[in-house]
């Protein structure tokens, strides 16, 4: 059974290896000539593998570039689901957020995201595309709130939560990526994203401080 197990893990590691070598080779190329210049088969000659590889893992070309956003979202519902009792779904959320603002400071991570945003700003299926994933992750994010406080599926006021807090997210995503593209940098950069995202969730707290709290 040990053996077993072991197997299976090296196994889901190779697949996350491979998974991560395809998503990075993309960006790479992505980001060298754009979205819609570069294909599938270009990506798999580049990584190594046959196209029916690449397709295996990520159903369309822009799943490629977006796995990375992907993995965030699935963070901030997984925060909110697995928050310590007495934590408030928009405490949980919040935290997750501010967590991942000090990698704004560096250098190379401004450069990255300006580059990306070049990238989104001359694709409309790009564009296209994310907004789907925001749609994704904020009906999940209005079921989980809406179980937690047993309401319905379809409850609006679940809805608006998640709403509220995605939106705060990703205005918070334009900011970033508007000011990359202005120019901005290192500590300047992460103290105004920081400000930003505390005046956003302030507001919100004064709502939503003592909803869908963890009990």
């Amino acid at each position: 059974m040990r053996d077993m197990a072991s197997e299976l893990g090296l196994r889901e590691r190779k697949k996350e290896q491979t998974r991560q070598h395809l998503a990075e080779t993309a960006r790479r190329l992505f980001l060298e000539r754009g979205f819609d210049a570069v294909t599938i088969a270009e990506v798999a000659a580049e990584a190594d593998v046959s196209v029916g590889t690449v397709f295996n893992y990520f159903p369309t070309k822009e799943d490629l570039f977006y796995s990375g956003m992907e993995v965030f979202e699935e963070e901030l519902i997984d925060a909110v689901r697995e928050r310590p009792a007495g934590e408030s779904a928009l405490a949980a959320f919040r935290r997750v957020v501010l967590d991942g603002i000090p990698r704004l400071a560096r250098d190379e991570t401004a450069e990255v995201i300006a580059a990306a945003a070049r990238v989104v700003g001359s694709s409309r299926s790009l564009q296209a595309r994310e907004r789907e994933l925001v749609a994704h992750y904020t009906e999940q994010l209005a079921a989980l709130i809406a179980s937690e406080t047993r309401r319905p599926a379809d409850d609006v006021e679940a809805a608006s939560v998640a709403a509220a807090l995605m939106g705060a997210q990703r205005a918070l995503v334009a900011y970033v990526h508007a000011s990359v593209l202005a120019g901005v940098r290192g500590q300047r950069l992460a103290s105004g994203t920081r400000s930003q995202a505390k005046r956003a969730f302030a507001r919100l707290e004064q709502g939503l401080a003592g909803y869908a709290v963890r009990q």
